[in-house]
């Protein structure tokens, strides 16, 4: 990094029309004072050609490419496939978003949604629909195992607070790990195992190579009858026709669906007006525009101090 470059202005680059560009600009101004941020818009063809770093939110790839002087990317966002699809085999070193901020409001709609399904809450909606009066069997949480596929900080973030709430907890990685009073499974051989002995099934997987429709028939099928589905990280690690017949044949009793293949998710789609399906518009975890803006801001200075990148985005994991 030469003195010149600490001087030039950080652009932030996001997806044409995204409506939050000017209120991530000023947030991340006022967490680095020291720093210039700017749209890309506003870099003059000279910036352009010295450029080094971008703060970025899903970028046009064609505005990268006009930054011959890239050396890296910090994405607002924690997940980057996109990013990395774009970016094809670029060289470019991308920083993720890694915040605990955002791991805790994870885990708070892991509990929430869990809880939801565990107290059949979907039930009672369609009983008041019929005007149905009619109490159901209560089930202790300890008697109900929750299984959330990704132990990585938000998968361990979450499992500690349905620990807390008395589930028992299961968890399946890619590598093994081992965290205390969590049944841990590892690597696909074991994954029909921990899905054998779920009631409710949390998915909090990067989308990968390995992870894209992991969730298949196979898979749902190693489910027992009447469990549930929470997906809480990317709609192409489910298989959508696989998971609808699962719900029509009643060998999946319901599901909660934050994410999907395309978003917003099509006014056609049967999953809208499915009875055992509930719709959410992507709220599971937003990020945190104060609390991201500060940890991207103390790693620039890291690097505008000692020339250190951050942890990067490792391309053939995908994450």
């Amino acid at each position: 990094m030469t003195a010149t470059s600490a001087k030039l202005p950080i652009p932030f680059i996001a997806s044409a029309g995204y409506a939050n560009s000017g209120h991530w600009i000023a947030a991340l101004q006022l967490a680095m004072p020291h720093e210039r941020i700017i749209a890309f818009s506003e870099l003059s063809l000279a910036q352009k050609q010295q450029c080094q770093l971008a703060i970025v939110a899903n970028p046009d790839p064609a505005e990268l490419r006009s930054l011959p002087q890239l050396l890296w990317l910090h994405s607002v966002w924690a997940g980057v496939e996109r990013l990395l699809s774009d970016l094809g085999t670029s060289d470019l070193k991308i920083v993720r978003l890694v915040d605990p901020q955002l791991a805790t409001t994870m885990a708070e709609a892991v509990l929430a949604w869990v809880l939801y399904l565990h107290r059949d809450m979907p039930a009672y909606a369609g009983q008041q629909r019929q005007g149905l009066w009619q109490p159901r069997d209560y089930v202790k949480p300890q008697d109900k195992t929750v299984s959330l596929l990704g132990l990585g900080a938000l998968g361990e973030a979450a499992a500690l607070r349905l620990l807390a709430a008395g589930f028992k907890v299961c968890g399946w990685s890619r590598h093994p790990k081992n965290l205390e009073n969590i049944d841990c499974y590892a690597g696909i051989a074991e994954l029909p195992q921990i899905l054998a002995k779920t009631d409710i099934l949390v998915c909090l997987l990067p989308l990968t190579a390995d992870t894209n429709n992991l969730l298949d028939a196979d898979m749902l099928a190693a489910l027992p009858e009447g469990a549930a589905l929470i997906n809480f990280a990317r709609g192409a690690i489910v298989d959508d026709t696989a998971l609808l017949a699962a719900l029509d044949s009643n060998k999946l009793k319901h599901a909660v669906l934050d994410v999907f293949r395309q978003e917003p998710l099509a006014a056609e789609h049967a999953y809208w007006q499915h009875p055992q399906v509930t719709v959410l518009p992507h709220i599971s975890a937003p990020t945190d525009m104060h609390t991201a803006s500060a940890i991207v801001a103390a790693n620039i200075l890291e690097y505008r101090n000692s020339g250190t990148l951050p942890p990067t985005v490792d391309a053939r994991r995908g994450y």
